[in-house]
């Protein structure tokens, strides 16, 4: 980076240069030197920047549907925005994590192996406050969740985990399930302290309240799908061709859906005072006569004209024509 000079510094250069205190040609000679980087070969990089990039989109789209779920459930104004992916080891994370918190150790299947889904007390007091009937506050002081409030937690967390399994789609069919709900950073050892991680922080804003969701994914646990964390290839998921076979399927389902269909045989408008001295064998006159067609609807829309009749000692009706409009009418 380029240092920038005062004005005092200026003049100061400049007299140096006018006194003969300081060469014009020492200036213009650079050294060369070699840059060092520090590499620690006990915590490798196991995760490439493109495979990081490639998490936080699809944590990106996780967010969107835990903002929309969260909102509704809630019934409150929520916000949740990926604030990172960074790259550390099973250590550094559980290190940072505040006692009690909300530590949901869930079952990464069909993958071998376990990840973490933490959230910050501020939030998950939040949430339960907002589901027993509260405004949305959080609690003050930090304490140990009570049998009923990690009841009330594990039900988010399992509707959250539903919409976990579709922005990886592109990548691989999980079947994520919770195994057991820590408050307890101790407890959830679930690899070596010194196990590279993919840490994804969220911000949640339930309110006025705010606070962080990590979501912590080992690497030796998406090892086998590891290739898959591409751009290129999550791309490639997401401009896939509808086949010949899936529009055949699709037409399939088309014609097989019901629809309700009625014949209005006339309309007449009939004030209150006539419908309650109606007594059988009274006529009302409608405004269509014997030779009309009459509109046949499929669903709240005319498609049809028609004649009545009978056929079979039954009610039918005979269509006359189909009803095009707009850009129904062949040119």
């Amino acid at each position: 980076m380029t240092e920038v000079l005062s004005q005092v510094e200026i003049d100061a250069l400049l007299n140096a240069l006018n006194a003969g205190e300081l060469d014009v040609k020492e200036i213009k000679e650079e050294k060369e030197e070699t840059k060092i980087r520090a590499y620690d070969f006990k915590i490798p990089n196991k995760f490439a920047k493109d495979q990081l990039r490639t998490l936080q989109m699809i944590h990106e789209n996780f967010s969107r549907l835990v903002q929309t779920y969260l909102s509704g459930y809630l019934r409150s104004l929520v916000q949740v925005e990926v604030l990172s992916v960074d790259q550390l080891t099973y250590y550094e994370f559980s290190n940072s994590m505040p006692n009690p918190s909300t530590l949901a150790v869930i079952d990464f299947a069909p993958l071998n192996g376990s990840i973490l889904m933490e959230f910050s007390p501020s939030i998950s007091f939040t949430m339960m406050d907002r589901i027993l009937g509260g405004i949305g506050q959080a609690y003050e002081k930090n304490r140990v969740f009570t049998e009923i409030e990690i009841t009330i937690i594990e039900k988010i967390i399992n509707q959250i985990l539903g919409l976990y399994k579709d922005p990886w789609k592109n990548v691989a069919e999980l079947k994520p399930k919770l195994k057991n709900i820590e408050t307890n950073t101790q407890f959830a050892q679930i690899m070596s302290p010194n196990e590279t991680i993919a840490l994804v922080t969220l911000n949640i804003k339930i309110g006025n309240v705010e606070g962080a969701m990590h979501i912590c994914i080992p690497h030796i646990v998406i090892e086998p799908i590891i290739t898959k964390l591409s751009t290129k290839f999550w791309f490639s998921g997401l401009t896939k061709e509808t086949s010949i076979s899936d529009i055949k399927n699709l037409e399939k389902r088309i014609e097989k859906t019901y629809l309700p269909i009625k014949v209005v045989l006339g309309r007449s408008i009939v004030n209150v005072r006539d419908i309650l001295n109606l007594q059988k064998g009274d006529v009302i006159t409608l405004d269509k006569s014997i030779d009309s067609e009459l509109e046949i609807y499929v669903g709240n829309k005319v498609k049809f004209y028609c004649y009545p009749g009978l056929k079979k000692n039954k009610v039918a009706v005979k269509i006359t024509r189909i009803e095009k409009r707009g850009d129904e009418i062949d040119e």
